[in-house]
């Protein structure tokens, strides 16, 4: 994997690694119940919720990826960048930018 000298740049990456409808689908699944999870942590002051972000996040991702995309996902190289790309693909599929 080609290193990336911006977030630009890695996420036209990024998005070649999605192309599959049902990883992106598990995908947005996955942030909203990380959403939900951080909601529900804030609303019941209870910190337990939050251990559920993670793997819902990265559980919903990474199936995916191994069962559909059959790629390795881009977080184990590109942490930060694929974090910040999860959400800015969440975001473009809430308005209809990318094809849920």
């Amino acid at each position: 994997m080609a290193e990336f000298s911006s977030f630009n740049q890695f996420y036209s990456y990024y998005l070649g690694e999605h192309a599959n409808r049902i990883c992106r689908r598990l995908h947005f699944v996955g942030s909203t119940l990380v959403i939900l999870a951080i909601i529900a942590a804030l609303l019941t002051g209870q910190a337990r919720w939050l251990w559920l972000a993670p793997i819902a996040g990265y559980g919903f991702a990474w199936v995916g990826h191994f069962f559909f995309e059959k790629n390795r996902p881009a977080t184990f190289r590109h942490p930060l960048y694929s974090l910040w790309g999860d959400w800015v693909m969440y975001a473009q599929m809430l308005r209809g930018k990318i094809r849920l």
